[in-house]
């Protein structure tokens, strides 16, 4: 009588875990070898992946791809890119958040890319050598320049081949090491981003090369915005942004418009989504403004457009 109700038991188990993964399978979006894709049941995320191995880094690199609201619907229209380094926190976060921001400020809709390691494990996470030039007080670092070529050269290549992406109006978003590295762009390669969003960056190591001249642009339409903090924990980062907050907002050599702006009461990893909306504002101020006049006099005109 056991075994007889032991087998009869396994047996509804059984099917019970077929019927489970079937239904699983039927309902779930084929993905990567035909696997469900999570993110395509959060609408607010929406979009792709895909797997990027750097030849140049010589690391690969998990990019993470959300599509504007209406892209399928509107399949001639280009769209603005902004990158997120730390995509592996930033994504999740502000690609979400973007299209609250497109609602509510008339910010255009965008494509929203994350550079993602795939973990938090330094031994995979290597922020702290792409995001920092050569320190010989540091264990790892240096990889700045490297990591820029991947950009320039890998990234940026197969975002604007896979996606209707408009070259001339990319946007650069980094906080803290990646703020750093938003900095280290528009001083090297000012043209290569049309606009740049630094949260609470690091200014370490070899802050004397945010002070010295950059690399001269070809346009005159670039945007630099650096936000800080005012409950910034960590010693030194809040002085260092003002010091250079001062020395740049009032130099006419510089590549860039440069906006700063102080986060109150914020501190330094909790705020990006303020960062990441004040300096979304600011670089696209004109637009944003066109959107609004359009619509107070009744005939409105798409964020986007």
């Amino acid at each position: 009588m056991t075994n007889r109700l032991l087998a009869t038991l396994f047996a509804i188990i059984l099917t019970s875990g077929l019927s489970a993964c079937d239904s699983s399978h039927e309902a779930g979006v084929p993905g990567e070898h035909g696997r469900p894709v999570p993110l395509d049941f959060l609408p607010a995320l929406k979009g792709d992946y895909f797997r990027l191995r750097s030849g140049i880094v010589g690391r690969p690199y998990h990019i993470y791809v959300r599509h504007p609201e209406g892209y399928e619907e509107n399949p001639e229209k280009q769209y603005p890119v902004i990158y997120l380094l730390d995509g592996d926190s930033m994504f999740p976060i502000l690609a979400a958040n973007h299209l609250f921001l497109h609602y509510d400020d008339q910010i255009p809709e965008a494509i929203v890319v994350g550079i993602a390691y795939g973990a938090f494990d330094p031994a995979i996470n290597m922020r702290d050598i792409d995001f920092s030039t050569p320190s010989e007080g540091r264990e790892r670092s240096g990889g700045a320049d490297l990591f820029h070529q991947f950009l320039e050269r890998e990234l940026l290549p197969a975002v604007e081949k896979r996606y209707r992406a408009d070259p001339q109006r990319r946007i650069l978003y980094g906080q803290s090491r990646g703020g750093f590295m938003v900095l280290y762009s528009a001083f090297n390669h000012p043209d290569l981003f049309w606009g740049r969003i630094a949260g609470n960056p690091s200014f370490l190591p070899d802050m004397e090369q945010f002070f010295a001249k950059p690399a001269e642009p070809e346009r005159n339409d670039l945007v630099l915005t650096v936000a800080s903090s005012s409950d910034e924990q960590y010693p030194g980062k809040r002085e260092r942004a003002l010091r250079w907050h001062e020395h740049w907002q009032e130099r006419e050599d510089a590549p860039w418009q440069v906006r700063f702006h102080t986060v109150e009461g914020g501190t330094h990893a909790a705020n990006s989504t303020d960062i990441y909306r004040f300096g979304l504002r600011q670089i696209f101020s004109e637009q944003i403004a066109v959107t609004r006049q359009q619509a107070e006099i009744g005939n409105p005109v798409p964020a986007g457009d």
